[in-house]
């Protein structure tokens, strides 16, 4: 599965376990200029990638899929972590690989959001 860690989400913690299941990996942390970006451009860049967003950021992509769905555009999925604490890597890695265990068709995730 193509995915694509939002900048509050560690490369080396969560990430790379996620490259170890197999998995393409993109982390917004890992580029200072990828990190910067605004929350609109974060969901249109893994929906021009064909990548499924991974976030802790739920206050804010809430809304913005809700706008993106009444406007009819497309992403490509959003895994969003409400409950493992920012530390606990091996609950958010394992809770986010069995959800893509779930649905490991890629095309599954075309908009769809599921919290974690």
């Amino acid at each position: 599965m193509r995915l694509l860690l939002d900048a509050n989400l560690s490369p080396k913690r969560v990430g790379r376990p996620l490259e170890g299941r197999g998995h393409d990996v993109l982390s917004l942390a890992s580029d200072a200029a990828l990190g910067a970006l605004a929350d609109p451009e974060v969901l249109a860049l893994a929906a021009e990638q064909r990548r499924t967003l991974i976030t802790r950021n739920s206050r804010d992509f809430v809304p913005l899929l809700r706008e993106w769905a009444e406007g009819d555009r497309h992403h490509h999925g959003c895994i969003l972590i409400w409950t493992p604490a920012h530390n606990e890597f091996g609950k958010i890695v394992g809770g986010v690989a069995r959800l893509l265990d779930e649905r490991p068709d890629a095309n599954a995730w075309q908009d769809l959001a599921v919290a974690l």
